[in-house]
């Protein structure tokens, strides 16, 4: 067994099973777009997102919620391309706002299917920069694996299969958010000018995305007003989500020595205020 492995292992035992586990897909999403292009069993446990030249597929939570532990299994198609775009993730951008406008959003991302390279991004109210992209020690296409998006009042923590792999802490230098979230899934093929994701392999179509555990733990916030979400009465806000311990550090300097091909904050044109604080 690797070394990370067996420290996954570990830190398993430091996360708690709640309520929100093993949910089906009606409990908390509903189809958003891709009519023809989604496909959900009969039980409800799994969905496959399927892309091809006609489009794509997405799903989305069916309220906003402010701060909670967001988590999903997900299984990148398995054909070889560039330029599929994978995802799970949180956004403050309701029906028909235009994509590039500024907004709240937290991002799980895969770029293609031909290496097992994962992005993430944070959004503060305008239009992100924030990457950070890391190679997996598995290959995300052969099986189901948990991505989880933990936010609270202090931080922002993502994690894959229970390893953390990037933190952004709340401090009053930088910005942060402050506004309901949907929780949403897609795979899409982005416009032709995005030549960052490398071309599409169209003989290949179509590729299909599968999601399932679609349970998660957040406070539900219809409305901007979010103060009841800082209650400490939800778990997510309590001491030991709040920070992270000296083994889950441990872990994630780890993971990051080994595996992080990109980090915006070592670009002098993209670095930020977070930096200073950023993984400490």
């Amino acid at each position: 067994m690797s070394r990370l492995g067996f420290l996954a292992i570990l830190l398993g035992a430091f996360f708690v099973v709640t309520n929100g586990a093993n949910k089906t897909f009606y409990d908390y999403y509903s189809y958003l777009w891709g009519t023809d292009h989604f496909i959900i069993n009969p039980q409800g446990t799994e969905v496959q997102l399927k892309c091809d030249k006609s489009s794509g597929a997405g799903f989305r939570s069916k309220s906003q919620y402010a701060f909670g532990v967001f988590r999903i299994k997900m299984k990148i198609p398995n054909k070889k391309t560039g330029g599929i775009v994978t995802s799970f993730y949180l956004t403050s951008q309701g029906d028909n706002e235009d994509p590039g406008a500024n907004h709240f959003e937290l991002d799980f991302e895969f770029f293609g299917t031909t290496n097992a390279t994962i992005q993430t991004n944070v959004f503060m109210n305008d239009s992100g920069h924030r990457e950070q992209a890391f190679k997996l020690w598995f290959n995300p296409a052969w099986d189901f694996h948990t991505y989880e998006i933990r936010w609270n009042p202090y931080l922002i923590l993502f994690s894959i299969d229970n390893i953390p792999i990037r933190v952004y802490y709340y401090t009053v230098l930088q910005p942060y958010p402050i506004v309901p979230m949907y929780v949403q899934a897609s795979i899409w093929d982005p416009p032709p000018e995005w030549t960052w994701p490398g071309p599409v392999n169209w003989e290949n179509a179509p590729f299909i995305a599968h999601y399932s555990d679609f349970g998660f733990d957040a406070c539900p916030a219809p409305t901007a007003n979010i103060k009841e979400c800082y209650s400490d009465r939800y778990y997510w806000n309590n001491l030991s989500y709040i920070q992270l311990s000296d083994h889950e550090k441990e872990v994630m300097k780890t993971y990051r020595q080994k595996y992080m091909t990109y980090d915006y904050c070592d670009n002098p044109s993209t670095r930020k205020l977070e930096c200073a604080y950023e993984n400490k």
